[in-house]
């Protein structure tokens, strides 16, 4: 399964970014997705999750200033990110975790990373 995300780019303090990310391949089942973030010199963290029945969970930092959401039929996430801090800045990256199927064999587990979109906030 491939995940393609998009939608970064530069905005001043205060503005918003969308993100999307899509997933491509054949005879899968995702139910897990979520949206990461890496800033220079530090470790990747949890920015959002959502499961197949569109509950979420979001990191503290995210908390009333993004929202993630997904279409299924679509197998496409999103990421309004408002009121966006120069803390935000990093490289953002989709995940997705499911189930792949294999016709005559059976299924088996996957994870997918995005390859990362750039989200730089000027203050």
């Amino acid at each position: 399964v491939q995940l393609q995300a998009s939608g970064g780019g530069l905005v001043q303090a205060g503005g918003s970014l969308r993100l999307s990310c899509a997933a491509s391949g054949r005879n899968f089942d995702i139910n897990n997705m979520g949206w990461y973030r890496q800033a220079p010199g530090k470790q990747r963290e949890v920015v959002a999750y959502i499961d197949t029945s569109g509950r979420t969970n979001y990191a503290d930092f995210a908390k009333g200033r993004f929202t993630i959401s997904r279409e299924n039929g679509k197998n496409t996430m999103y990421l309004q990110m408002n009121n966006l801090k120069p803390d935000d800045t990093g490289v953002y990256y989709c995940r997705a975790l499911g189930t792949h199927t294999i016709v005559g064999i059976g299924t088996s587990d996957f994870g997918s990373w995005g390859q990362g979109t750039q989200v730089t906030v000027s203050s």
